[in-house]
């Protein structure tokens, strides 16, 4: 077991030792803050712990004066990239540093009452930002379930997956530009589509907006130009994970995507929640990928790093304006597990780069549609209204096929076992508003 993930230890901020608390001394997940009041060009980095921030542009010179010079460079930063570059190393480092201080067993932090009141902040007194500058976003398509719903919605239901789905990781290029941390409103995308009672495409708001329930990674220091990354070896660049909601406009993806996939249907907005969840946190939870009988082998560069998995549960919140303004809580639309995955995220980067394709610090590859096997475990509004045809009916009496302007999606994730603490990642949380032109 990793020292770190000890169940037994406990942190002298008792809200950290809450059963239902995201962010025990277990999890210690990284982000990017500012005070509220204080400019964006403030930002450094910190780590969740309970209903706090551990500010370690502060806490790092004072309590490490032997490698003060590492925090300088690393954690008075706007983003996480020149610390995902480190490398392992240091990710161990300052994960091991940390925990210690916040250890009831620990009183360097505690008993320093100066410092702590710098140090350690109230969340609610924090703004969060997106965590890493992005220079490549990947998404993948990595569940048999959303794969085989969609397949039997606009294919042949007999045959859904086509025929190299099981064969490798799908993927495609997504606009890294347009990521957007939590609480970032999204404008309703205008582009063509093509109804199928119109003589020709129109132009106009996106009718059949969407969300997308995700898990993306995060990754640390890349490989050179040629030379691929051995699929028993890809945790080795992988920081992170954090929850992704991949927005889809459905009608302008049904006329654009032929014969090169999705573009301006994808590219208006992807968010994802603040905290990067280390993937040594949830080392616990890890399981293998499920395969059933009759799957077809896989090529030697996938095989391997079968127990990447994650037993992560998932769920999806919707709430409309008319639900905010009456204080109805928003409606659980899905619950599901990260576990089903068909390829999990070594899979998926050593398919990335089976070509020489290099990675950076930074990059975001997210999973793909995690969708389980019952109804209401669905991830995209497609598969929960199958398409338009099996309407959701809130607590107003509102009726949803797709989105609506107004309309926040909350998704939230978190791993939890009986013995073992609770890893939670926090939210991604969006709201719908009103398209700009059209």
């Amino acid at each position: 077991m990793i020292e770190t993930n000890d169940p037994n230890l406990r942190c002298w901020l008792d809200e950290a030792n809450d059963a239902a608390c995201d962010f025990p001394i277990q999890n210690l997940p990284l982000g990017v803050f500012t005070r509220r009041g204080e400019d964006t060009d403030r930002r450094r980095v910190g780590v969740a712990i309970g209903r706090h921030v551990l500010d370690l542009s502060i806490a790092w010179p004072e309590l490490c004066p032997d490698l003060a010079g590492l925090g300088a460079s690393l954690f008075s930063q706007p983003t996480l990239n020149p610390f995902l570059a480190s490398g392992r190393r240091t990710w161990t480092l300052v994960r091991n540093r940390v925990s210690r201080w916040l250890r009831t067993t620990s009183a360097e932090l505690r008993d320093n009452g100066e410092l702590r009141v710098r140090c350690l902040i109230p969340m609610s007194e924090t703004v969060m930002h997106l965590p890493v500058e992005i220079g490549d976003y990947t998404d993948f398509y990595s569940s048999k379930e959303h794969a085989t719903n969609v397949g039997m919605m606009f294919r042949d239901p007999s045959n859904a997956l086509l025929p190299n789905w099981k064969h490798l990781p799908v993927g495609y290029h997504g606009r890294a530009s347009s990521v957007v941390v939590s609480g970032t409103g999204v404008h309703r995308p205008c582009g063509q589509t093509n109804p199928e009672d119109a003589p020709a495409p129109n132009f106009g708001p996106c009718r059949l907006l969407d969300f997308e329930l995700e898990v993306g990674f995060i990754t640390g220091p890349g490989n050179e130009l040629g030379r691929p990354i051995d699929v028993n070896h890809a945790h080795e660049h992988i920081f992170g994970m954090v929850l992704v909601n991949d927005w889809s406009a459905r009608d302008i993806q049904k006329w654009e995507y032929v014969p090169l996939g999705p573009f301006t249907a994808k590219n208006f907005a992807t968010s994802i929640s603040p905290w990067v969840v280390p993937i040594d946190a949830l080392d616990p939870y890890r399981v293998r990928t499920p395969r059933t009988e009759g799957d077809p082998p896989v090529q030697k560069y996938l095989d391997g790093a079968w127990d990447w998995n994650f037993d992560l549960n998932l769920q999806v919140g919707l709430q409309s304006t008319q639900m905010r303004e009456r204080g109805d809580a928003p409606a659980i639309i899905s619950r599901n597990n990260f576990s089903l995955m068909y390829w999990n995220m070594c899979q998926q980067l050593a398919h990335q780069t089976i070509t020489g394709c290099n990675v950076r610090p930074g990059d975001l590859y997210a999973s793909g549609t995690v969708s389980g096997t019952t109804p209401d475990s669905r991830g995209s509004m497609l598969e929960i209204c199958w398409k338009g045809t099996q309407p959701l009916t809130l607590s107003t009496g509102e009726q949803r096929k797709f989105l609506a302007d107004g309309d926040t999606i909350i998704m939230t994730g978190a791993c939890h076992r009986p013995g073992l603490p609770r890893i939670g990642f926090g939210e991604v949380r969006g709201t719908i508003l009103p398209a700009i032109g059209g």
